[in-house]
């Protein structure tokens, strides 16, 4: 797909993350795979995951453009989300039409500041679309700033300085949307329909959602926690 039409398909359409950790009971390429065909036959314009090798088995099962990540823990960092130039390697030879990067002001693993890193990327990368994954609204600003060609909410409330936030930012969204000058993907904490227009409402490109779709056993966590709730009256 050319940038353009990847741009048409996603815009003011769904984008599902098909992701699970080692440490979850679905953690699969194969399911993950399945997950994203199902999101697909579901009526979605893209996905997101994350590790080259989900991404390779589904962009085997799909068609739709993937934004892709890896999560890759440095010791003594706190950034995880495409932090170095060997993970944007990794997701550039496996074909990502759209590759997401941490891009809160923190330092990265090899102690390069954000502008550092992505001034290096672009270098090397100039037609890939990237996506910048951040906690606030001056992170997204500068973001737009450096280049990035989409800007994420994806981190608002999952940073040490953002905890506590209530999520979906909608404030983050639609400031960023009104001021950055690049698209803005909504992403964090949707968790229904109804989350899901707001989020578009507030000017967003797209939206993400993960948890609420792909996640189920935090979806049945939920539904138990209200039985819980509801004895506990």
């Amino acid at each position: 797909m050319t940038q353009q039409e990847i741009m048409v398909q996603i815009h003011g359409k769904l984008i599902v993350s098909c992701q699970a950790l080692k440490e979850e009971p679905l953690y699969s390429s194969y399911i993950m795979s399945r997950m994203a065909y199902a999101a697909m036959e579901g009526g979605a314009a893209g996905i997101r995951a994350n590790t080259v090798e989900d991404i390779t088995a589904i962009k085997k099962t799909v068609t739709l453009p993937v934004i892709g990540i890896i999560k890759e823990v440095y010791p003594g960092c706190e950034i995880y989300i495409t932090p170095t130039m060997k993970e944007v390697d990794a997701l550039a030879s496996c074909g990502c039409e759209i590759i997401a990067a941490d891009a809160t002001m923190r330092l990265r693993p090899d102690g390069k500041t954000l502008d550092e890193f992505f001034n290096e990327v672009r270098k090397k990368y100039p037609a890939q679309l990237f996506m910048a994954d951040c906690s606030t609204i001056e992170e997204g600003m500068h973001a737009a700033q450096l280049g990035f060609d989409f800007i994420g909410t994806t981190l608002s409330g999952y940073t040490s300085y953002t905890k506590g936030i209530r999520l979906p930012d909608y404030s983050m969204m639609k400031t960023l949307a009104e001021e950055c000058g690049r698209p803005v993907i909504a992403e964090g904490g949707i968790w229904c329909p109804e989350d899901l227009g707001r989020a578009l409402d507030t000017g967003a490109f797209a939206a993400v959602v993960g948890t609420a779709v792909t996640r189920p056993r935090e979806i049945t966590r939920r539904f138990v926690q209200a039985i819980a709730m509801r004895e506990a009256k």
